[in-house]
């Protein structure tokens, strides 16, 4: 699996997304990240996606892509 700076990735992102109820807003995903004890490199790509609502985790690998 390819990694980005620090050892981020899509599916690190994912993994500190587990319990999200979809659909969820931009801070939703943030406070569930935040709560799951992601690292600061991950809270910071996730409060640089664009704020709206995310339909499921397909949505947020695309914001992932978006800002990567």
């Amino acid at each position: 699996m390819t990694r980005g700076v620090g050892g981020e990735s899509p599916a690190n992102i994912q993994t500190y997304l587990k319990g999200v109820d979809y659909p969820s807003d931009k801070q939703a995903l943030l406070k569930q990240a935040q709560q799951n004890g992601a690292p600061d490199e991950v809270i910071r790509t996730i409060d640089s996606f664009e704020d709206q609502e995310y339909g499921g985790p397909q949505d947020v690998m695309k914001a992932y892509g978006q800002t990567h």
